[in-house]
């Protein structure tokens, strides 16, 4: 483990994953629709398949969404979805919160101009995280103290294709007005 300044200790690396309420209330429709086909069907006959499929489904969808979300690491932010995908800290240009159907979620920017919306954290109506603005800040600190010392600001691309224009320089001194 790296130290800080003062003595404080700083962990090799943070992971943050859908609350549990978030990962549940997604499937509690499905749940609601298997309750419901199995009384209605109870007396008739009904496929095997089609009840097995039905019962196991949503279990799949919680086992399948406990591993989504992000860690944080001394070299890059990891993306855990379905795959994994590694965002290095270098490359990153900013860290907003972007909000799309009243779900509030963070976004990464990449120096290509890729755009990444992370599975986790998030907050919205139905699935509150009461931490969010903590994990946000925590993300956005990751991203300033590791992002290496020659990281600069990068244009997106076609930013400069009808922006403003670039400071003039005359001389050695960047604000003198143009000769």
């Amino acid at each position: 483990m790296g130290r800080l300044q003062a003595g404080v200790s700083s962990p090799e690396r943070i992971r943050y994953r859908l609350t549990r309420l978030q990962r549940v209330l997604p499937v509690l429709p499905a749940l609601l629709i298997v309750i419901t086909l199995q009384i209605v069907y109870w007396s008739e006959e009904t496929p095997d398949g089609f009840v097995v499929g039905a019962v196991v489904s949503p279990f799949v969808l919680l086992i399948t969404s406990r591993g989504v979300g992000i860690t944080l690491t001394q070299s890059a932010a990891i993306v855990h979805r379905v795959s994994r995908r590694t965002i290095p800290w270098a490359d990153v240009q900013a860290v907003r919160i972007e909000s799309s159907f009243g779900i509030r979620s963070i976004v990464i920017y990449e120096a290509t101009g890729r755009r990444t919306s992370l599975p986790a954290p998030n907050t919205g109506f139905l699935s509150w995280d009461r931490t969010f603005e903590e994990k946000f800040h925590t993300i956005g600190s990751w991203w300033l103290d590791h992002r290496g010392p020659h990281w600069a600001p990068v244009l997106p691309p076609g930013a400069g294709l009808g922006g403003p224009p670039g400071p003039v320089v005359s001389g050695d001194n960047t604000f003198a007005p143009p000769a």
